[in-house]
This record gives C-alpha cells, structure tokens and sequence, in this order.
C-alpha cells in the first residue's frame, strides 16, 4: 500500500470534538487502502501557555539587583515536547474507539535524530524503523511532531512550525506518496487573509516560491519543510482540516520549472530586530565586529538573517521567533562586542516573492514606490532573485501588506 503523512497543527486538534474529527479523516485514509501516519503537534495554543508558565517560574526569584532570570532552552524543550505528546496519545484513543488499531510514538521513538541546539533543533537523520514495523502490521502511526532526539540523546524540538518539517522528513524517509498538511486555511494565498482583503489562492506552487514565502514570513508552512520537501521531491498538499475529505480546495506544492513569474505580498513577523554591528568609537574595526558578531550570535544560538554591509557599517536581521532568551542573548552579544553593537526594534518585514524579481524588471524601485505611498518608509531593503524584503515599522505592516499585494498580484 502506498503511505501518505498527514500533518494537524494545533488548531485542527484544539478540543476534544476537533481530535475525532481528525480521527475520522485518518481513519477515512485508512479505508481507501493507504498506510497512514499522522503527524500532530500541540493542542490550540499549549505551547505558548507552557513557554508562559516557565517564563512566569523563573521571574520567581530575579537575581537581587539583576536582569530576570529566563528559562534555559534545554529545560523548554523537556517542557513544550510534552504538548505533542498529549495530542498523540488522545488521537490515538480516538482512532481505536472507531475500531482501528493505532499507536502513538514521541519524535525520538519515531526516529527523528537532530543536532544539538535546543529550541531551534535541525534534523538530520531520520531512521523510521519502528514506524515501518507499525505500519506492515497494519497500525496507523500517530507521531508527536516539533520534536526529536538529538545524538548526545537529549530531547530537543525543531522550532516554531516544525511539525510541519517533522511530517516532510517522514515522508521523504518512508518514501510517502505525498505529505499533507492541516490548517484552519484552504493552501496557501497571495497574502495573508486575515490583513489582505480578497487575496489570491494559489491552487498549484512552485516548492522554491513556496520556500521563498515561507522564509518571509507566511504562516502555511514552515520553511525548513518546504526545503526537506524540495530537496526529497515530496509533493505537499496543504488543506484546511474542516474541509470535506474529497473534491476540496487545496495548495499542491511540487518541484517545479523556475519559469513561474508571481507577484506576492507577505509579511515576516519573525524579525526582531536590526542590529547595527560597527563601533561609533573605532569604525575602522567594523569588518572585524561583524565578525565577531555573527561568531557570538552562532555560539548564542540566535538565528541570522539578511545581512546587509556598505563602508563601515553592518546592519544584520535577527528573527527572534525561536529565541526565548533574547535579553540574555543580547547582553551576552554586547559584553563580547564591547558595546559595539546596537539593537534596533522590534521592527516587521514585508516582502514581495516572485520570479524576475532582480535585473532589468523594476521590481525594486516599484516597492519603494509602493511603500513610500503607504507612508512605510523602509528602514533597510534587501533584494534576491526571489524575493525584495523592506524592513518598516511594525504599525506600518499590515498597510504595507496591502499596497504591495494590490500592487504585485491584485
């Protein structure tokens, strides 16, 4: 039988009457002859209560005269994993109260080996043996995403959105058919619906385009997935978990020519802050600060992104979705830089995706026209063959979202 993965996010399983609904779309799976496994992450908005709760222990006892203690991420990672690993048990009662056999695994019992960053996990092996063993017996296979084990076996977890990367590496490792992920939206859109009124959907994607968006910021899916998925060709269907089982509105995402030309608007809500990496003092020591920066940010585990450099000044994009501990991350930065390095923030991004992007086809100059209209004067730009990110102001965000898709796409 050919296998396919199915991916629910936490607000496909947010109650008891949500779990047997998406207990009876598996169990539907499993009647068309298909060997199942499903992979769940955490009920509603569990993780961001336990990331809460932890934060609200260690504010207890705040070092006398001191910043707030914050959490260790090592910590976190026992905590959160526990959210997936309720909804998987629950979907696996719901499934054998319907009368079908099925059993539950946590990321490490499914195989899932990281490295070993906490909070911020990359997989990087998936042995899927037990899984495989399930499966040939006929069982559905629940699997807790958003977590793994990493090779000095402590628990970790992939980060915000990574059970969808959990369910695209089981797919790519069992060979799947196809991955399908579960939202409260029907694939993905030019734009995000709950800003852009009447945005585009978009029935067939692109996996770069898709991984494109996905790194500025749209909520459908995790860009660490959509790069399992491109690199293993595994198709992903992306659905909306109410929707009928059959005959439904979905994204279909695949490997793709690069000779689609789409204009599209989203937004990056993970970037923080900006940092301005030279010394006002010594300006001639501004090539070593980066350096020395971007090597403290790596020792910090605080992820980097756009990293724009001209003469003596450096402003680095830091997306601050997965770092809980960001003050301790940037008193540790600026006691190794020496005061060199200046926070800015928070601030947004809106970004414009799309193939032609770069060259001759005037991309650029329309989105500092669009968004000087919007009154959301980019504080820092950066341009590549797919994608033109503007950081603005956060107020200005969802205006500027709405110009650039009216502009690009509408």
């Amino acid at each position: 039988m050919t296998v396919i993965v199915q991916k629910y996010g936490g607000s496909s399983v947010a109650d008891v009457a949500k779990i047997a609904a998406v207990a009876d779309r598996v169990v539907a799976a499993k009647r068309e002859g298909h060997d199942v496994v499903v992979v769940v992450s955490a009920m509603g908005k569990t993780t961001d209560e336990l990331i809460g709760l932890a934060r609200r222990v260690a504010e207890t006892s705040p070092h006398e005269g001191g910043p707030k203690a914050e959490p260790a991420r090592r910590e976190l990672d026992m905590l959160v994993s526990t959210g997936e690993r309720v909804t998987m048990a629950l979907l696996s009662i719901a499934i054998h109260a319907r009368g079908h056999d099925a059993i539950s695994f946590t990321g490490s019992q499914s195989g899932i080996l990281t490295n070993d960053r906490h909070f911020d996990a990359r997989i990087i092996e998936v042995r899927p043996h037990r899984i495989q063993d399930e499966l040939a017996r006929g069982r559905i296979v629940i699997v807790a995403g958003y977590q793994g084990v990493s090779y000095k076996r402590e628990i970790t977890t992939l980060g915000r959105g990574g059970s969808d990367t959990t369910a695209v590496a089981l797919a790519a490792a069992l060979g799947a058919e196809r991955c399908e992920i579960y939202s409260d939206v029907d694939g993905v859109y030019s734009a995000d619906p709950r800003v852009v009124e009447g945005p585009v959907h978009l029935p067939e994607m692109d996996l770069a385009m898709l991984g494109e968006m996905a790194e500025a910021g749209a909520k459908v899916l995790n860009a660490q997935a959509v790069e399992w998925a491109r690199r293993s060709k595994i198709a992903i269907h992306a659905r909306k978990t109410s929707d009928p089982v059959s005959g439904a509105r979905e994204t279909v995402a695949r490997p793709g020519d690069d000779d689609v030309i789409a204009g599209v608007a989203d937004e990056n809500k993970n970037v923080r802050a900006i940092v301005g990496a030279t010394s006002v003092m010594v300006a001639q020591l501004a090539a070593g600060n980066l350096t020395l920066f971007l090597a403290t940010a790596a020792r910090e585990e605080v992820p980097v992104g756009d990293v724009v450099a001209f003469g003596d000044d450096a402003f680095v994009h830091l997306p601050l979705l997965n770092v809980p501990d960001w003050q301790r991350c940037a008193r540790a930065i600026d006691v190794a830089l020496g005061g060199a390095a200046r926070f800015l923030g928070p601030h947004a991004v809106a970004s414009v995706v799309g193939y032609g992007l770069t060259g001759t086809s005037g991309a650029l100059a329309q989105v500092l026209r669009v968004l000087d209209g919007a009154c959301a004067k980019p504080l820092c730009v950066a341009a590549g063959p797919l994608r033109i990110s503007a950081t603005i102001e956060e107020s200005k965000l969802a205006a500027a979202q709405r110009a650039l898709h009216a502009a690009f796409v509408a």
